[in-house]
């Protein structure tokens, strides 16, 4: 579409009847929820492991044990229902993974120690890679092209709203162990209950979505002339979509990393920094203990809302400039950024920098929802994009093993806080190199803007065409 087109178009919500309302908010819902759990668990993890291990273990490591299998599942159940979903269907599909992480996040509050633990939260994090590939395939698929665009990036920078809830419920669990309600134990099983109940509700309402009617008719013609929906073998096997799967795979390598490897362990730097200067005004160990647990909700939060300018910026950036010039600037203000944050962050009055990585990091993220269903056909889109989005959580995997080796390295044997807090900051400073991955990725992937989504048809005929 030209952006004479565009401007007359009106805003993407203008396109929108109620139906379509109505499957952008369940869309929107199961991956608010499913973000929602994902902040939960890394809110929650350290609390979980210093009660789930018996006394002398490492709860650190344990806890980047912890993080790995969830990954692990993640990426295990991305690859699995994103290619459920192009077979018998998106909504089905979405409604089964949804219940999955619900439940699952609430058995995890049940655990009596850290491997029943890492199980939980293995299979919830089936059910949470599941997700993203099939919201993103069904409302591409079911709104009107006029609307993709901004629906999906509105859709991702909703997450911000999980995230912030979740540092929310962090807050409150805070809140009561200052207090003396709840004991620190009793925190992190307090945050996955509350935080398996909204999803749990989800499913109830998503009962009543409808396959999209594109997807519908492609699927019954390919019944009828033997096309593969959902095939790996499909995907890989053709060069035109294997080119873009492989690419677009190092393109989420890289963010995925970035985010999980490393933004996601700010509260590992948030707190030590926190208790130390709480420690210095020799408060009492029961208050430090709460008010570390809501300064980490602080920051999750002020991450997030940053996280949803970013969001917001970048799809507006997108429908600009195109896909790959609003990647190149995402990527390196991304490595900018979260070298700051960890160089520099020292106390409270920088909290501000939380915002600013936020914004930056999970600008990526609004682009991946965008751009992964405009490189794939009907027949192969949630498995496609599901494929790139999550098949690098089993390189992220690796990233608390790969930080925690580096921060020990770098340690050299210092014991102290402070030593830990410097080996630490060394360590993600390092690693944010990632993001020069995904600058890699982005030279050699196609602009798609102003072209319609790709079907099997021979090229020259989708030569022409109107976009999102």
């Amino acid at each position: 579409m030209s952006p004479a087109a565009q401007a007359s178009a009106g805003p993407w919500w203008k396109h929108l009847d109620r139906y379509h309302w109505f499957v952008f908010a369940m869309a929107s819902m199961a991956w608010l929820f499913d973000c929602l759990d994902q902040q939960l668990f890394i809110l929650a993890r350290q609390a979980a492991m210093a009660s789930l291990l018996p006394p002398g273990m490492d709860a650190g490591l344990y806890g980047g044990y912890a993080t790995a299998i969830f990954v692990a599942g993640w990426a295990t159940g991305g690859l699995i229902f994103g290619a459920v979903g192009d077979r018998i269907g998106r909504a089905r599909t979405l409604t089964v993974t949804v219940a999955l992480y619900s439940v699952f996040t609430g058995l995890s509050a049940l655990s009596t120690g850290w491997i029943d633990f890492a199980l939980y939260r293995f299979v919830t994090g089936l059910g949470v890679g599941g997700v993203f590939g099939l919201a993103v395939a069904l409302i591409a698929d079911a709104l009107p092209n006029e609307s993709r665009t901004g629906a999906l990036g509105m859709l991702q920078a909703l997450s911000a709203v999980g995230n912030v809830t979740a540092g929310l419920i962090s807050m409150g669990a805070g809140q009561l162990v200052a207090s003396k309600v709840i004991t620190p134990e009793w925190s992190w099983k307090l945050m996955f209950l509350v935080g398996a109940l909204p999803a749990f509700l989800c499913v109830f309402l998503q009962a009543r979505l409808r396959e999209p009617e594109k997807w519908v008719k492609a699927r019954e013609e390919g019944r009828r002339t033997g096309v593969a929906f959902g095939s790996y073998a499909a995907l890989f096997g053709e060069a035109r979509w294997r080119t873009p799967a492989l690419l677009g795979m190092l393109l989420c390598v890289s963010g995925v990393i970035g985010l999980w490897g490393i933004g996601f362990f700010a509260p590992e730097l948030v707190g030590p920094v926190i208790e130390r200067s709480l420690r210095e005004q020799q408060l009492p160990d029961a208050e430090i203990a709460g008010a570390r647990g809501i300064w980490i909700g602080i920051n999750s939060i002020v991450f997030n809302i940053g996280a949803f300018v970013g969001m917001m910026a970048m799809t507006r950036l997108t429908q600009v400039w195109g896909r790959r010039p609003a990647f190149a600037l995402a990527f390196v203000l991304a490595m900018a950024a979260t070298m700051g944050y960890f160089r520099f962050f020292n106390g409270r009055e920088d909290i501000w920098m939380s915002a600013v990585m936020g914004a930056c990091q999970l600008a990526l993220f609004a682009g991946f929802a965008i751009y992964l269903p405009e490189l794939f056909p009907i027949r192969l889109r949630s498995t496609g994009t599901s494929f790139c989005y999550n098949v690098g959580r089993f390189l992220a995997a690796s990233g608390p093993f790969t930080l925690g080796q580096l921060q020990a390295n770098l340690k050299k044997g210092a014991m102290t806080a402070d030593a830990r807090i410097d080996a630490f900051r060394d360590a993600t400073t390092w690693m944010s190199l990632i993001f020069l991955l995904g600058l890699v990725a982005v030279a050699f992937l196609p602009e798609t803007k102003g072209r319609p989504l790709p079907e099997d048809e021979p090229a020259k005929s989708r030569e022409g065409g109107s976009a999102a």
